[in-house]
């Protein structure tokens, strides 16, 4: 059973953007949404192409919760059809879309009034780079 290891929302939303960028996942964007919404702190909305994809980095983000800070989703919603699935850890919310479901929804233009937290993805490592 996970322990909660008392990590800020913010920290455990960095673990969420840390692993999804560890499975590929794209366009990685983080928002500030206390000021706007009552029932969570911040959004991590991710790409992913394909439902092989967005499996994976939801299990990514899931493993990295649980073991990094102790905490497991409250809910876990549309994982079986895949066009958009998200893991509710109560103070934050991860949405995972297909690129057409991003497209259609466009969460960040919704909550264009939310700051966006700062999350640069590892650089790809060069087999050349010493």
């Amino acid at each position: 059973m996970a322990k909660d290891k008392g990590l800020t929302a913010l920290e455990k939303v960095m673990i969420a953007a840390k692993a999804a960028d560890s499975k590929k996942a794209t366009d990685i964007v983080i928002q500030d949404v206390r000021e706007l919404v009552s029932v969570t702190d911040f959004f991590v909305i991710v790409t992913a192409q394909n439902n092989r994809q967005v499996a994976a980095v939801l299990d990514a983000i899931e493993e990295a919760e649980v073991k990094e800070a102790g905490v497991k989703p409250f809910g876990i919603e549309g994982a079986d059809e895949g066009f958009w699935a998200l893991l509710d850890f109560g103070d934050f919310v991860v949405h995972c879309f297909q690129p057409e479901g991003r497209d259609y929804y466009r969460l960040e233009e919704v909550w264009n009034d939310a700051p966006a937290i700062d999350f640069e993805p590892d650089e790809p490592k060069s087999e050349d780079a010493e």
